[in-house]
């Protein structure tokens, strides 16, 4: 399996990993984790806010997941995880609610130490500089490795690098959402801190199996998704199928087409598709063996430039 470096810390991970959100609790997923363990997968990547149960109380179910799929390949994996999203009072980074959140997570998790630990989202009301320090003395109690952040601003990446080190930024980047190119990507190759693009497949997107807003389960959240509505569905269907069309070409899926084209934006991006199956994390790390070339990569901006995509990130449930 190829290996990235995130950082200039020393961490390195499997190219492609394998994000756990969407996970239930059950054999199948531990057996998923598992499988791509043995397939050479090293990073896997949780919250403490993910599970199926977003209620008050029931924070790390999706961690303990990840933890009893782990037990006794320790050695093997790496464990990222997040804090700072709460129920009702905002993303929260203060040095109290950090310290609450690690040991949580460890709990869960059922580890002495987090390998890749990330502030979920920036808290307005706690100064980044605060929320880095805090994390600074985790790493020095041996609690975590690595310090990441989430859906953080070019700003407040450079206040947060200059406290301590951040070794990954976590946020969305795929050929559906390239937001991230205007500013946050430049600051990172700049500073040499890795990028770990969550939802790299678009939310499913572009994977070609979503055909039309009806194959979308009742109770799927992508339902609200600005993206997967009405006219925004019909252009952004368009585009997929002119990347389904070049994948064929290639002799690769669109699913893989995609990641391949991800990878190939830098030497410190490391995806982390999330997906149920283990079929798909298989097929997904296929991707490592599509070359691009430099006219292929011309072709795909041509027909999936940035700003193509119709629609928002997000919607409101």
């Amino acid at each position: 399996m190829q290996q990235r470096k995130l950082g200039n810390e020393g961490l390195e991970v499997s190219a492609v990993s394998l994000g756990t959100m969407m996970m239930p609790d059950n054999e199948e997923s531990v057996r998923t984790i598992q499988g791509a363990m043995d397939a050479g997968v090293t990073m896997f990547d949780t919250a403490d806010l993910y599970g199926t149960e977003y209620q008050l109380g029931r924070f790390g179910e999706n961690e303990k997941l990840v933890g009893r799929a782990l037990k006794g390949r320790r050695d093997k994996a790496l464990v990222a995880t997040k804090f700072g999203i709460t129920h009702g009072q905002g993303p929260k980074g203060d040095p109290a609610y950090i310290k609450k959140s690690v040991d949580a997570s460890l709990y869960s998790l059922g580890l002495d130490y987090i390998d890749l630990y990330y502030q979920h989202r920036p808290d307005p009301n706690t100064p980044i500089e605060e929320t880095v320090g805090t994390m600074a003395d985790l790493v020095k109690q041996g609690k975590i490795r690595y310090i990441g952040l989430s859906e953080a601003p070019a700003d407040m990446i450079r206040r947060a690098h200059a406290v301590h080190p951040i070794t990954a930024v976590e946020t969305e980047y795929s050929l559906w959402s390239r937001e991230v190119e205007d500013e946050v990507l430049p600051v990172l190759k700049e500073l040499h801190i890795g990028l770990v693009p969550y939802s790299p497949l678009g939310r499913g997107f572009l994977t070609g199996q979503i055909k039309k807003f009806e194959d979308l389960p009742i109770d799927d959240y992508r339902r609200y998704y600005p993206r997967f509505q009405g006219e925004n569905f019909a252009k952004n269907v368009k585009v997929v199928s002119l990347i389904e069309r070049m994948a064929s070409l290639k002799g690769c899926t669109p699913a893989q087409l995609s990641l391949a084209w991800l990878l190939a934006q830098g030497e410190q991006i490391v995806p982390i598709p999330g997906t149920k199956r283990l079929d798909r994390v298989l097929e997904n790390l296929g991707a490592l063996e599509v070359t691009l070339s430099a006219d292929d990569l011309a072709e795909i901006e041509r027909i999936s430039p940035k700003g193509v995509t119709a629609g928002s990130r997000f919607g409101t449930y």
